[in-house]
């Protein structure tokens, strides 16, 4: 699979979840060696007004989404791959009005389980703001065979 349509895949499924298509993430690079989604600094996801950090939830659905859709990057066809683990260790917080990306790559496929790493980072991807490791169920194609309409519904991040 090319890099080209590695890519178009990501960006199929991250258009099918509302609640990113609500935080504006996008794809910025997929390819087999990973996946990398931008998280745009907004006001709705500021957890402190006071100092206008990004609240952890938003991190967290950036990072459970990242290793989720990073399963498009090693996988022939398209499966669903519901979340079974995610663990996020934070370094820091995330400096305020700047984006934050989300990077990931799946360490090792399985015939039930894809096992995945990443981290969150602004600027420098030398200094996370996090580190995630998730495991993700294989539970087959979908029944019809095709990838997720950008309009359907679609429950958790993978």
């Amino acid at each position: 699979m090319n890099e080209q349509s590695i890519r178009q895949r990501a960006q199929r499924f991250l258009a099918a979840l509302r609640h990113c298509q609500v935080l504006g993430m996008s794809v910025e690079g997929a390819s087999e060696q990973g996946l990398t989604l931008r998280l745009p600094y907004a006001p709705h996801i500021v957890g402190n007004p006071d100092t206008g950090v990004i609240h952890g939830g938003a991190i967290t659905t950036l990072m459970d989404t990242t290793c989720g859709i990073s399963t498009v990057c090693v996988l022939p066809e398209f499966e669903i791959c519901p979340t079974l683990d995610l663990r996020i260790d934070y370094m820091h917080p995330a400096e305020p009005g700047r984006d934050v990306f989300g990077f990931a790559e799946c360490y090792r496929v399985t015939p039930n389980v894809i096992f995945t790493r990443g981290y969150a980072y602004q600027d420098d991807p030398q200094q996370p703001i996090a580190h995630v490791v998730g495991t993700f169920m294989r539970m087959g194609r979908i029944a019809s065979g095709r990838e997720p309409r950008s309009d359907a519904h679609q429950g958790g991040a993978a």
